[in-house]
């Protein structure tokens, strides 16, 4: 399974969710990088994705997005194929 990135920040519901869907979907890890705890990586993930809210997911080099997006890619049947469950 390739490696599941997430920016996320203490208080997000959407991230929680996103945890939680993910977990739903086999994903026992999720590598997390909080952008609430240092100005810089908010910065950085800003840069990577041109988006300012969390959570920003990848799938390995992926970017799938927010949470909606993340639901909408599995709706579109491409969510067991990025995580290599196909």
């Amino acid at each position: 399974m390739p490696k599941v990135l997430m920016y996320s920040t203490a208080i997000c519901p959407y991230c929680v969710a996103a945890e939680r869907f993910l977990a739903a979907k086999g994903v026992g890890e999720i590598e997390k990088i909080r952008v609430d705890q240092d100005p810089a990586l908010r910065l950085a993930m800003m840069e990577k994705t041109g988006r300012r809210t969390v959570p920003q997911i990848y799938i390995g080099d992926v970017h799938v997005g927010g949470y909606d997006d993340l639901v909408a890619c599995d709706r579109a049947g491409r969510l067991q194929a990025l995580l290599g469950q196909d």
